[in-house]
């Protein structure tokens, strides 16, 4: 493989490292994709982040229906929405999908994260959308997400976790980041009572500041 590739599957493996060290994933739980011209690289399945290489992670072609990769162990069983994803939104080169705790508590209760904070303009809108289930690996959870994520950068998946995108690794761990804060935010103001939620206006207000906020 060339510099670049090398490189590629190197932010792949560090993005999969700082999730698992963050508390967001545990154990061999979630995966991350990114980009790579007309292919992915993708994390293989069943591989802790601590035994996890470069030379492990999958390659896909983005345009292969049968879903064909190259390397010494399988992708992840969730390859097809982060493949699905990657061609509906040519602007997003990285997939982030954790499983972390708060978050998949909402999830489980298919709840959709309001605007109790203003971080939320991040994502895209005034709320962080909860997908329908459907099983995972499926075809039926990628279009699942994918209706999730119209017009957003993060939402939760129904019973199962997260997924955020962005034009970049880094930008795609910010906002998972920032999805479990808010999650754990949201989750506390509903023990508290009603929480108090923004109005679009406000939140409008918040997305203007958004294009030069975070991790780029």
């Amino acid at each position: 493989m060339n510099a670049a590739e090398r490189a590629a599957r190197e932010t792949v493996v560090a993005a999969m490292r700082e999730l698992g060290t963050s508390g967001l994933n545990r154990g061999t739980s979630g995966n991350v994709s990114l980009r790579f011209g007309d292919a992915m690289l993708i994390t293989p399945s069943a591989v802790p982040p601590a035994e996890l290489t470069p030379d492990l992670v999958a390659r896909m072609d983005l345009a292969d229906e049968a879903g064909g990769w190259e390397g010494p162990r399988p992708p992840s069983s969730e390859w097809r929405f982060h493949r699905d994803i990657l061609r509906a939104r040519p602007e997003a080169n990285a997939v982030v999908h954790t499983h972390s705790p708060y978050a998949t508590v909402l999830a489980i209760g298919r709840r959709p994260i309001p605007a109790v904070h203003y971080m939320i303009a991040g994502f895209g809108g005034a709320t962080i959308p909860c997908s329908d289930y459907a099983t995972f690996g499926t075809p039926e959870l990628s279009a699942a997400a994918l209706a999730a994520l119209e017009g957003r950068n993060g939402c939760l998946l129904a019973n199962h976790g997260s997924i955020t995108v962005a034009p970049t690794m880094a930008r795609a761990l910010w906002l998972a980041v920032e999805l479990e804060t808010l999650a754990f935010q949201y989750h506390q103001a509903l023990l508290l009572g009603d929480p108090v939620i923004l109005t679009d206006d406000e939140i409008a207000a918040a997305a203007e500041k958004f294009s030069t906020y975070g991790r780029r």
